[in-house]
């Protein structure tokens, strides 16, 4: 009896330590997939993002899962892509763990994407690269607009010059180490990030 009270202790202690959503999809099927958006976005305060990340220039189906991923959990409001048959890649799929069915998927091809960015900045986003240039903004300094295009550059040549000139304004993270990049994903993710952690503050402060 005291090995099994023992157990049982040891169980509740550890009940809260992860825990983890299973996807609607295999879950519970029956509900209404428009209830469960809301009632999610609801949560989430997802209807007040307005961050697109704009991956068009990546090609690597791992850094896109990743993105795919890092952009559902925290709400980004589109991800772009170069070609949609990405996310039938099995390492899209491995790292994106589902949440290509949650998040809009936007497909605008590398040649497209200087109309692409003329058009958002007419609906009002402010265009921001994900680059070190001479007149680059530190992360730490950078006070993200509520409508921001977040453009992530290729894995080995980052944003090609032509684009340099459509965007509002360069974003850099500041780094210490000898090695001076950033795998995109991590870049992304971290941009996404705080983003996300600006626009909660001042949904606090408008409450």
């Amino acid at each position: 009896i005291g090995s099994s009270s023992a157990e049982t202790d040891s169980q509740t202690e550890w009940t809260d330590v992860q825990k983890k959503i299973i996807p609607w999809k295999n879950s519970t099927p029956s509900l209404d997939l428009e209830m469960v958006f809301q009632d999610r976005a609801a949560k989430l305060g997802k209807s007040n993002n307005s961050l697109i990340v704009v991956a068009s220039l990546i090609d690597k189906p791992t850094n896109l899962g990743g993105l795919c991923r890092t952009s559902e959990i925290f709400g980004a409001s589109a991800l772009v892509v170069g070609n949609l048959h990405y996310i039938q890649d099995k390492q899209f799929q491995h790292l994106s763990v589902s949440a290509e069915q949650w998040l809009p998927l936007v497909e605008v091809k590398p040649s497209q994407l200087v109309d692409y960015l003329q058009q958002k900045k007419m609906e009002g986003y402010t265009i921001i690269g994900v680059e070190q240039t001479a007149k680059s903004f530190d992360l730490t300094e950078y006070c993200f607009p509520e409508k921001s295009l977040l453009l992530l550059g290729n894995e080995h040549e980052g944003i090609p010059a032509n684009l340099i000139h459509h965007l509002d304004v360069c974003v850099e993270i500041p780094q210490q180490g000898i090695i001076r990049s950033l795998n995109v994903h991590v870049s992304g993710a971290l941009l996404i990030w705080e983003y996300t952690r600006q626009q909660v503050i001042k949904q606090k402060q408008q409450k």
